[in-house]
Parts: C-alpha cells; sequence; structure tokens
C-alpha cells in the first residue's frame, strides 16, 4: 500500500473516532438537559423497588396546582383529582439510604390538589365520639376546635389509650380544614361526598365498648348497644351507603369486642383493625381491611439514648397476663420453660402502679422481647418493644402487622413457630446464637422504622397516621378498578338506551 493510500486511511480513521466522541457528548448533554428519562417509569420504579428498601412517598402531579389551603370548618372544598405515580415498596434492609424522619417537611403546607386522599366525614352527633370524651360544645356544635393542641379533648389514658386509633385519624381530618395547623398531605377532609375517595364513619367505638359496655341500673341495653345500633340505623339511610353498598365508607374497630353488634350489618364496610382474632373471613380480611399499629404504652426512646447490645444484660424480655385463653396458652408454657432461666425476665405484670414505666425500662435493658399471643393474635406488647428499641420475638402464627405491604418485619424482628417455641431449648438456642452484629443490624433497622408507629397531634410524616391513611389509598386502588370493572358493559349499554 502506497504511503498517500495509508495517510488517508488514517486520516478517515481520525474522523470517524472524532465523530462517534462528539455524537456521544452530545448524548449525554441533551439527556442532561432533558426532563425525560430514557428509562420508562413503570421500569425505573420496577429497578428501585427490586434494588433498595427505602419508603418512598408517591409523587403527584396535577393539572392545575391551587395555592395552600387554609379554609374555615365550614368552607366548601373543591379539589383537582391529581394524577397519582405507584406506590413504590419499603423494606428495611442495609441500604445506605435512610427512611423520611419524621417532623423533617413540617413547614410545607398541605396543597389540597396534592392530597394522596379525598375522605368525607359524616358529621355524627358528639355522642358517637367527643361527647364520649366528656366534651361538650356550644349549641348545635358538632366538633371541638383543634386549632389548639393543647386545648383538644383528652383520651383516658391507661389501656384505653392502646386502641385510641378513632381519636387520632379524627383529629387529623378535623385539622385538615383548620388554618395554620401544619401536617402532611395525606389525606384532607371534603364536604361534597361525590369528591371523596372514601367515607370516615366517626365513631369512637373502643372507647364506647371500654366506657359504657356495661348495664347500670335498670338498663335493659348498654349505651354502646345503644349507639351501635343507632349507627346502623343512620348509615343504611344514607345515599352515601346505598351508592355501593357501603364498600367506601371506614370504620375503626381496633378493640377487639367493639362494634360487636354491628360488625355483621356493616360488615361490606372497610375496618380498621387490630387484627383479624374474633372476626369471622367474609366480615374482615386483608383483601379490604386494614390493620393499625397499637399506641404503644412506653415512652420512645431516641436514638441517642438507645442502649447497644453489650449495654442490654437481659437477653429476653416478657412481663404481663401469662394464663390466657384461647391461643394464649403458650404463654404458660413458655413461661415453665423459662422462668428459671438466669439471663430471661418472664413474669406477671399489670398497668398498676408503676408497671408501664417498670416495662419501658425493662424492654430497654433487653436484647429481645417476646411478643406472644394471648386472647387474640395481637397485643401492645409488640409496639411497646419497638418503641424500646428491643428486638422484638413474634411467636403468634396467625397475627397480621400493619403496613406489612410496605414493611419487611423479617429485617427487625425474628418470627418463631408455636410449635417450635414450645420445644426444650429451641427458643433460648435460637436467641443465644444470635450475634452481636447480626442483632446490631436488626437494632439499627429498628431504630429507622419505629417512627412509622408513633401517633402526634398534628400528625407528622410517616407516622402511624400518616402510614394510616397511606394503607387506606392502598385498599382504595382495589376497590377503583374493581369498580371500574364493573363499568364496562353497563356504560355502554346505558349509551345505547340513551338514544
Amino acid at each position: 500500500m502506497s504511503e498517500k493510500s495509508m495517510l488517508s486511511s488514517r486520516l478517515f480513521f481520525y474522523l470517524v473516532t472524532i465523530s462517534m466522541f462528539l455524537l456521544i457528548l452530545s448524548s449525554v448533554f441533551l439527556l442532561e438537559c432533558s426532563n425525560t428519562s430514557i428509562i420508562p417509569r413503570s421500569v425505573f420504579e420496577r429497578i428501585l423497588v427490586n434494588s433498595t428498601s427505602v419508603y418512598f412517598k408517591p409523587s403527584f402531579r396535577s393539572e392545575q396546582i391551587t395555592s395552600p389551603f387554609t379554609p374555615s370548618g365550614d368552607t366548601q372544598i373543591n379539589v383537582e383529582r391529581p394524577v397519582r405515580s405507584g406506590k413504590l415498596a419499603c423494606q428495611v434492609n442495609n441500604s445506605s439510604r435512610k427512611m423520611p424522619s419524621p417532623g423533617k417537611h413540617r413547614n410545607m403546607e398541605c396543597v389540597p390538589s396534592q392530597a394522596h386522599l379525598r375522605v368525607f366525614m359524616y358529621d355524627l352527633p358528639p355522642e358517637f365520639h367527643f361527647g364520649l370524651l366528656g366534651w361538650k360544645g356550644r349549641v348545635n356544635q358538632t366538633w371541638p376546635n383543634v386549632s389548639n393542641p393543647s386545648r383538644i379533648p383528652t383520651y383516658p389514658g391507661g389501656l384505653n389509650l392502646q386502641h385510641s386509633i378513632e381519636y387520632w385519624l379524627t383529629l387529623d381530618l378535623l385539622s385538615s380544614n383548620t388554618p395554620n395547623v401544619l401536617r402532611p398531605c395525606s389525606a384532607i377532609r371534603v364536604k361534597n361526598s361525590s369528591q371523596a375517595d372514601i367515607i370516615f364513619v366517626p365513631f369512637f367505638s373502643s372507647l364506647s365498648y371500654n366506657k359504657h359496655s356495661k348495664l347500670h341500673g335498670k338498663e335493659k341495653v348498654s349505651v354502646n348497644q345503644m349507639l351501635q345500633r343507632k349507627l346502623v340505623q343512620f348509615l343504611w339511610g344514607q345515599e352515601e351507603w346505598k351508592r355501593l353498598g357501603g364498600k367506601d365508607h371506614l370504620i375503626i374497630a381496633h378493640h377487639p369486642n367493639s362494634m360487636l353488634d354491628a360488625r355483621s350489618k356493616l360488615g361490606s364496610a372497610r375496618f380498621v383493625l387490630a387484627d383479624f382474632g374474633r372476626y369471622p373471613v367474609e366480615i374482615a380480611n386483608l383483601g379490604k381491611d386494614i390493620i393499625a399499629p397499637y399506641r404503644h404504652l412506653v415512652r420512645t426512646i431516641s436514638n441517642g439514648e438507645s442502649a447497644p447490645f453489650d449495654k442490654r444484660p437481659i437477653l429476653a424480655y416478657f412481663q404481663g397476663a401469662i394464663y390466657r385463653k384461647d391461643g394464649g396458652f403458650i404463654r404458660q408454657e413458655l413461661y415453665y420453660l423459662l422462668k428459671n432461666e438466669k439471663d430471661i425476665h418472664f413474669t406477671f405484670g399489670s398497668i398498676q402502679g408503676k408497671g408501664i414505666s417498670s416495662a419501658g425500662q425493662g424492654m430497654a435493658s433487653s436484647k429481645f422481647c417476646l411478643n406472644i399471643a394471648g386472647d387474640t393474635p395481637s397485643s401492645n406488647r409488640l409496639f411497646d418493644a419497638i418503641a424500646s428499641h428491643c428486638v422484638p420475638v413474634i411467636i403468634s402464627d396467625q397475627i397480621e402487622l400493619p403496613f406489612e405491604d410496605v414493611l419487611d418485619y423479617s429485617q427487625f424482628c425474628l418470627f418463631v413457630r408455636a410449635s417450635d417455641a414450645v420445644k426444650k431449648g429451641y427458643l433460648l438456642d435460637l436467641l443465644r446464637g444470635i450475634k452481636q452484629d447480626n442483632w446490631t443490624r436488626m437494632w439499627e433497622n429498628l431504630k429507622e422504622i419505629a417512627h412509622h408507629f408513633d401517633y402526634h397531634y398534628p400528625s407528622q410524616p410517616n407516622d402511624a397516621v400518616d402510614m394510616i391513611w397511606e394503607a387506606v389509598s392502598r385498599k382504595i386502588s382495589s376497590l377503583r378498578i374493581s369498580l371500574h370493572r364493573g363499568n364496562r358493559y353497563k356504560r355502554s349499554l346505558s349509551l345505547v338506551q340513551n338514544n
């Protein structure tokens, strides 16, 4: 080949190389400047779900963004329905990403058009809700003023408090219409039921059971039964109930004995429950209902005061009622297996005296906290353990857990089958076999998710109230799909008939 030919070949090679480099550089520049991604959103979300366990709040966009909402309590709310993006899963693992901290976005005001859930709440008389707390408003006043947190009616303490979910959710809806109350935008109350995703029934059913289920004097019907009968009569008479047979109604029945008289009559509604232990499957099930955490009784310890592995001298902790009925027989079996072990605290206990503070101190000094089935599959003890950063050991085969579609409990809890737990030596060998680094990993995960189980007023991002509304929103999506599928042929036939 001649020297001239070789020179031409080299020049052509250099030109091609430079052109390819410029093409790649310009492509990168265009991608950086563009608002669109080369990865379709659905694929991108799948990548995120499979590669990280961080809890992502869904993003929302609307055709029309309104100014921050600060109406009076009686203002009519008209909300544009936002275009909803997919919900990404939360699974706690050893990812370097951190979950959002509660209160991180406290200074952001809620824009109604961006609310995740639009809720219509019946204006039931106070006898169904705050009247049960002894609150008395002015003539024709249905709701207390919730603008000042220090002046809202207080919920009874002790064991009553563990089932107070009805109280926190109602307060949150009221605050969504209250000026100057900063809260997440998960749920907002609307005054027109046709705009609502869900119809909320503000009956304090757990409090009604705890305070008014017994007969007094010459009463033949308890106050609790009377209120349930009145509620059924009221709901069955509402157009909102008749529209879908109650399928879009939300009823709080967190105490396992609440709504005993009415639950079968209102079983088409969606319930917020502690578990399904005392419900037939046709009345309550995971397909339509929401499991909510108990309101823990011990104080929440901060991450800074949370003791590490070598500062927790107790291997495993349990304090409470030992002799229980139904599935709770396992407690007494474990008691006889573990009571004489030096590094195990397994004793009777109650909330009397300093029982709650004693339990909190004991859990905070323990590596593992035993959550054993009692009269029902769940108990407040699990959430006391989480608040104490004591790794829960769940021995309850039928338990259902809050937010389990977005939280992977196996990352911060141990699960032991009841049949294994009662084998001599099994539980002790398991707990003593867990090394410090593995326990510390679960403890770190526990600290990251603990705020999901705290109830606040006003509510905070990713706290229990916020998480419950998100769970309701996910359930409503399945209802909406069912309704739309049911309209496929009905709508077409109606168009023909109208012609």
